[in-house]
């Protein structure tokens, strides 16, 4: 148990060098793989926040302007189907 947690503590400083190291250099992305990844993560994130931001206007905004309540449009629902090959 302890050695694992030198072993993660380990890794953890190796990562914070790692990332001071770019920093100092100011060459945060090695190669085009990093740019890809740095992208498709911003674009997921973006997506989640739009999703979120789209939920929170269908809840705050669509409840309060309905002027007539769903419910009262479903009290007399149509049975079945209309057979139009029937008609004379």
């Amino acid at each position: 148990m302890v050695g694992e947690n030198r072993d993660l503590a380990g890794d953890f400083q190796a990562q914070f060098n790692d990332v001071l190291t770019r920093l100092q250099s100011k060459q945060l992305f090695q190669s085009d793989w990093d740019i890809a990844a740095f992208a498709i993560f911003f674009i997921f994130i973006g997506m989640v926040v739009l999703l979120f931001i789209l939920v929170l206007i269908r809840c705050f905004c669509c409840c309060c302007c309905d002027s007539a309540p769903h419910h009262k449009k479903l009290q007399n629902p149509k049975v079945g189907v209309d057979n139009l090959a029937m008609e004379p």
